[in-house]
């Protein structure tokens, strides 16, 4: 019966202060967490803007040398501007009609111009420099410097740097690449 007693008076279990204790500490836990989670939904937007403009950017950059490697001569370049000479699989330069594979591709003259807000492209005939511009990408930064060549004269590489504003307003983003003209011994 002693022990029973004994048994009975030391029962297992929390005291209130424990519990107490055990609640508060998991109210700041929990807190925490919290704090975290608006953090990531508040910034979660910024992120994807930047993502997209990334996305859009890197589009353009692979689109513009793509068509610097198939090109056969650089005709005009300046830092904003580019035009060359390269086959495109059009039926005629400036259409929209794409040409059956068994047909040769079109020797056409591509112009890239960067402004203050897009890039825009023009596709004419050889040594036509001006058409109906079609704009590839905007929210451009740096319209003045999107282009680099070399060598100085009759150049054989491009390159192509793409700033974009970072959402955030805290600089700008940049995407570079460039390209050879892989067709330049083509010059027919």
């Amino acid at each position: 019966m002693a022990r029973r007693l004994t048994a009975a008076r030391r029962e297992d279990g929390f005291t209130l202060v424990e519990m107490l204790v055990a609640m508060s500490m998991g109210v700041v836990v929990m807190g925490g967490v919290l704090i975290l989670l608006v953090g990531a939904m508040r910034s979660q937007p910024k992120l994807e803007k930047q993502a997209t403009n990334i996305a859009t950017a890197r589009f353009a950059l692979e689109r513009m040398t793509r068509e610097i490697r198939n090109g056969i001569v650089v005709d005009k370049y300046t830092a904003s501007s580019i035009s060359f000479q390269t086959y495109v699989r059009h039926t005629t330069c400036g259409g929209s009609t794409m040409a059956a594979s068994s047909v040769s591709a079109t020797k056409c003259e591509v112009t890239y111009t960067c402004s203050s807000t897009s890039c825009t492209r023009i596709e004419a005939a050889p040594s036509v420099y001006t058409g109906t511009a079609i704009t590839i990408f905007s929210g451009i930064n740096n319209p003045s410097s999107v282009f680099t060549w070399s060598p100085s004269t009759s150049p054989t590489y491009i390159g192509v740097t793409l700033k974009i504003p970072d959402p955030e307003g805290s600089g700008a983003l940049t995407v570079s690449d460039g390209a050879s003209l892989r067709n330049a011994t083509l010059n027919n």
